[in-house]
């Protein structure tokens, strides 16, 4: 009694902030001076900046609609898409991820694995633990399947499953790296270093990460 009362209060709380809140829009600016910032608004021209939008690749746009998805998704998708953050070795993650492929809801997935990632992740939401969530631009921070289950029902999403079969979801690093230029000639073979190790400290919505 006491969870569908607290669900019920959720859904409210999620109405209204799905309301209030714009879809969600993230950017890296890196200035001429070498200076990074980051900001859920298009940033101003700024001569010999670098702008990248660490919403991209992944999130759809109402400029990107996914035409194979059904009618009753579509909507939600646009006006509310649904972003899973996640890092490796993380068992809230994967239970987080099973909660949105058991109720057929379309997501994108941004993993942070590395330092970088962390930094701009901890930037825009203001903590390194995770699962993180967002519903549109909402963030819901931990695992919370009553909270989650909440939003998603405020923005619209179909309480049963609607994907079609085989539908996957997109995965991208937190933030876009460029590929490595080819070069004109072999190069010489180098040990690679030792492979980097990540410390994981568990915690009870999520996993907090060390870099």
């Amino acid at each position: 009694m006491w969870c569908k009362r607290f669900a019920g209060h959720a859904t409210v709380l999620a109405l209204a902030a799905l309301g209030a809140m714009p879809a969600q829009a993230l950017f890296k600016v890196v200035n001429p001076d070498g200076t990074v910032t980051y900001t859920d608004r298009p940033p101003q021209l700024v001569v010999n900046a670098r702008v990248t939008n660490l919403a991209r690749p992944g999130s759809p746009t109402l400029t990107e609609p996914d035409l194979s998805l059904p009618a009753e998704l579509r909507q939600p998708v646009l006006r509310h898409p649904v972003t899973l953050y996640t890092t490796s070795e993380c068992s809230p993650c994967e239970t987080g991820r099973q909660l949105l492929v058991s109720r057929g809801v379309p997501y994108n997935e941004r993993r942070v694995g590395n330092e970088e990632d962390a930094q701009a992740f901890e930037r825009l939401f203001g903590t390194r633990t995770l699962p993180l969530l967002t519903v549109g631009a909402q963030p819901l921070k931990g695992l919370s399947d009553v909270e989650w289950t909440a939003y998603l029902d405020a923005a619209g999403y179909p309480k049963q499953a609607r994907l079609p079969r085989g539908w996957q979801a997109r995965t991208a690093p937190m933030v876009e790296r460029a590929a490595p230029a080819a070069t004109a000639r072999a190069e010489p073979v180098v040990a690679p270093n030792a492979p980097q190790i990540i410390e994981t400290e568990t915690v009870s919505t999520g996993t907090r990460l060390r870099f």
